[in-house]
């Protein structure tokens, strides 16, 4: 029988655990009262709008396995399991990070700064939701005023549990599990957090002040997810192998199909409500994908390259990511044009010589980041309502919307390489050569696929 030996690094690891569960056998348990200043009586509930959020919640939780077997099947064969773990595993660890600090800090009380006697928030305060205290079954006032509040914080839940698990794609193949758990909850404390407050939250920086718009996640999920992904390829660097073929194109068609019927709930869901624009969100993410998808097989065609099942995925996935911030804002003709402009700017991006020297081992920051970055632009550009938008005389908002698009990419990037490397510090981010070769199923799981 042989002995592993255990690193200290796990056993502090369970003791957190420990705690956490701990802790949460022993929170004081919230009021059941009705506290009027922020929450309707259970009277304000809709039916449908539950059972719409309900099932909506599900499908964006179905995405994150999406992903994993979307990643699993691009990378080589003694690493798929390592990899659609790294996804997988973002379901237990941020799910409990979100129910103990993660959801408060995202929408409890603004803390940020007064200017000209308006408050705008940067973050929330870690006390006013922790264990979900106050999240109970009244409806919110202003953030889910159809639905119980925890039904609104279970759907926001999935956002952030897929958010950290698109940045794996970027480093597969080369970063230690425990290294990747512990970048997770960095990442998703204090990059994810502020920047959904910011965004989603009332008294938001972002959304208040520069007035952005973004319905589902593009700036929040895609952009900071494509940010982070650039700068973990550039701190961990190369693979020794760079070069590999995709070990399994039928699970990467799978994961396609998975994250595609998840968006929906991802997208119309979004609405908060059974309502006409849900239906509309539900229309323009069909169409946009849809675009995206032949307009980046018929892009490689007339570039040289053969139509690819693994191509067609890949621009889907695009036109998903670019509709995302406008789902809600656009009419469904209009997605067309966003789907096949996307396409053709992350298929350039996919391809360029310079990006490529950077090692993103599955092109997140050329698909998710690019694709964020095209959304947000194009949200800013074609949003209906007076003065929404560029297309709607809202030069205002426009240009807003560009000075924060600069403000998130360097927070994002920023931020996240200074997570990356205090990460480095607190445990090394990188296998070791020998690790490497052997690949991540072997030598971090001991597993392996047989073929």
């Amino acid at each position: 029988m042989i002995c592993m030996k255990i690193e200290k690094r796990w056993i502090i690891s369970f003791i957190i655990i420990a705690v956490v569960s701990v802790a949460g056998l022993l929170w004081p348990e919230s009021s059941a009262t009705l506290d009027a200043s922020r929450f309707l009586g259970e009277d304000k509930i809709v039916g449908a709008d539950v059972a719409w959020i309900l099932c909506a919640s599900g499908l964006v939780l179905l995405m994150t396995p999406g992903l994993s077997f979307f990643y699993g099947g691009m990378v080589g064969k003694k690493n798929i399991i390592s990899t659609m773990l790294q996804s997988f595993i973002a379901l237990g660890v941020i799910s409990i990070l979100w129910l103990v600090v993660g959801f408060s800090l995202s929408f409890g009380d603004s803390i940020g700064f007064t200017m000209n006697g308006e408050h705008y928030g940067i973050i929330g305060n870690p006390f006013t939701y922790m264990f979900f205290s106050n999240v109970g079954v009244f409806p919110h006032k202003v953030m889910a005023s159809t639905i119980p509040f925890v039904l609104f914080a279970l759907f926001q839940m999935k956002f952030a549990v897929i958010t950290p698990a698109l940045i794996t794609g970027s480093f597969a193949e080369r970063v230690r599990f425990i290294s990747y758990l512990t970048f997770i909850v960095l990442f998703s404390l204090c990059i994810y957090t502020p920047l959904c407050h910011m965004v989603w939250s009332p008294d938001g920086l972002l959304t208040k002040y520069f007035g952005v718009k973004d319905f589902a996640g593009g700036t929040v999920v895609h952009m900071s997810a494509g940010f982070a992904a650039l700068a973990g390829a550039l701190v961990i660097g190369k693979r020794k192998n760079p070069h590999h073929e995709p070990s399994n194109i039928p699970y990467v068609l799978l994961g396609t199909g998975m994250l595609w019927f998840g968006w929906f709930g991802f997208n119309a869901g979004s609405a908060l409500s059974a309502n006409a624009t849900a239906a509309t969100a539900f229309g323009t993410t069909t169409v946009a994908s849809g675009a995206a998808m032949i307009t980046w097989i018929f892009f490689d065609r007339i570039n040289g390259r053969k139509v690819s099942a693994l191509g067609a995925c890949i621009g889907a996935v695009v036109g998903l990511v670019a509709i995302t911030p406008a789902c809600g804002f656009v009419t469904i003709p209009e997605s067309l044009f966003i789907g096949f402009i996307s396409a053709i700017v992350s298929n350039l991006m996919v391809h360029w010589r310079k990006l490529k020297q950077v090692d993103d081992t599955l092109d997140v920051f050329a698909c998710h980041g690019i694709g964020g970055i095209m959304g947000m632009i194009l949200t800013a550009v074609l949003a209906h309502g007076e003065n929404a938008s560029l297309m709607h005389g809202g030069w205002v908002i426009f240009a807003h919307h560009m000075a924060a698009l600069v403000l998130v990419s360097f927070f994002a990037f920023f931020g996240s390489v200074l997570l990356y490397k205090l990460t480095d510090v607190i445990i090394p981010l990188r296998v070791s050569d020998e690790s490497e070769k052997d690949g991540l199923d072997q030598s971090q799981h001991d597993e392996h696929i047989i073929w």
